[in-house]
């Protein structure tokens, strides 16, 4: 897969706000406090959260990806 030139910082930009948005799921209420609270006062579902933390590493390691792949090609004139 080839990237344009130019996308290498944007591919920094997005790892750092998916790192940052990861930060942010894992220090969510714990699965085990979640189950504890009655349903019906649930902020959220305690399985979209899951959902979504792993949504999360997955975006991640495809833009860890592409930076490596882009690690390997020159610099363009």
């Amino acid at each position: 897969m080839s990237i344009p030139t130019g996308d290498s910082a944007f591919l920094h930009e997005l790892e750092t706000d998916v790192k940052a948005e990861l930060t942010r799921a894992e220090a969510g209420l714990p699965e085990e406090a979640a189950a504890a609270v009655p349903i019906d006062e649930w902020v959220f579902d305690p399985a979209y959260a899951q959902n979504e933390e792993v949504g999360l590493r997955s975006l991640l390691g495809a833009v860890e990806a592409l930076e490596g792949d882009d690690a390997g090609r020159p610099e363009p004139s």
